[in-house]
């Protein structure tokens, strides 16, 4: 029996995780990426999902068969040709702080030995900013299939800036009305301002991190309100910033809003933001309503922190989304 098409995609990428959290715990190998988080996020709210990526021939194959267990549709996932290095190593120094390099000199912190995956490693980000050439692991418009072009929405995960320059158009073309987009710290930089207008103009939604948006004015003390109006007249209606355990922002033609995190027992914070922007993509595509979309990526992300790994986020009671969508509704308010 042929599954049916997907309801909307997640474009980003599929990683190998090497993580410490903040009470030491050590994770190797553990399946991850953005894309998948981001996935996972909006598949609970009972959506079938496609993930849009690119792997090397070294990806493990089981893996993506996992995918495909859940429920997601992989005929998205190209393998290119070769080894390609998909690790991903980061550090939690607290549930709000993450480092991403030097993994020698965190795992002697905590009296462990580095493990030998990780001897030769840089970081995972390198070349996003590029403007001239995709690189190997970057998606390309045509890597889209024909099948994800009846979606009804598109979620585009951090990563390189060509993907996030020219797909959003490639898609419009096709006739995907809703368009969400998650920056790449690499490129929000001061010095990349038209190139981060590029970026935005057009989006349903610019979804970045605070760390994101404080990065692309390098300016610990920017008013995250002000950083709202000037992504906003960009081109892009819809601004969402995620700010942790302190929830977000949204900025909606000049109307403000809090929406508080959902209170939680934390595990684990890896991919909560992409699983916000998952679940957020989910709710603009079905509600048109930047405010119930918000709330749902805020429940998607308590439910991704309660647990480790991914997937595992897929397995908890099928009404605990909408009870916390309820339960959440209550605590929003408008500025």
């Amino acid at each position: 029996m042929t599954p049916p098409p997907p309801d909307l995609a997640i474009v980003g990428g599929l990683r190998e995780d090497y993580f410490i959290t903040p009470s030491g715990e050590v994770h190797i190998k553990e399946i991850g990426g953005n894309a998948l988080y981001a996935a996972v996020g909006a598949a609970i709210w009972k959506k079938r999902v496609g993930i849009i990526s690119r792997v090397g021939e070294n990806y493990p194959r089981e893996w993506i068969d996992q995918f495909e267990a859940k429920g997601f549709d992989t005929s998205g996932i190209k393998i290119v040709e070769g080894q390609h290095d998909t690790r991903t190593f980061y550090a939690y120094l607290s549930l709000e702080e993450r480092v991403d390099n030097n993994p020698s000199a965190h795992f002697a912190r905590i009296g462990q030995p580095l493990p030998p995956e990780l001897k030769d490693y840089n970081t995972s980000t390198e070349g996003q900013e590029d403007r001239q050439r995709f690189g190997e692991l970057a998606v390309r418009p045509t890597d889209v299939p024909k099948i994800f072009e009846d979606v009804q929405s598109l979620h585009i995960s951090p990563c390189d800036y060509l993907t996030q320059r020219t797909l959003p158009e490639a898609m419009r073309s096709a006739g995907i009305k809703t368009i969400t987009c998650d920056p790449s710290v690499r490129f929000m930089q001061p010095s990349l301002k038209k190139e981060v207008a590029e970026v935005v103009r057009g989006l349903s939604a610019f979804i970045p991190s605070e760390m994101e948006a404080r990065s692309y004015y390098r300016n610990e003390n920017i008013d995250l309100w002000e950083a709202c109006a000037e992504f906003n007249a960009m081109g892009c209606a819809i601004i969402v910033i995620k700010r942790g355990s302190n929830g977000a922002y949204l900025f909606n033609n000049n109307e403000k809003w809090h929406i508080p995190s959902y209170p939680v027992t934390v595990r684990d914070v890896t991919g909560a933001g992409d699983a916000y922007s998952g679940g957020f993509n989910v709710g603009l595509a079905e509600k048109a309503d930047p405010l119930e979309a918000a709330l749902r990526g805020a429940v998607s992300a308590s439910i991704v922190v309660e647990n480790i790994g991914a997937l595992n986020s897929l397995d908890v009671n099928p009404n605990l989304a909408e009870a916390r969508l309820n339960s959440l509704r209550e605590s929003v308010r408008k500025l």
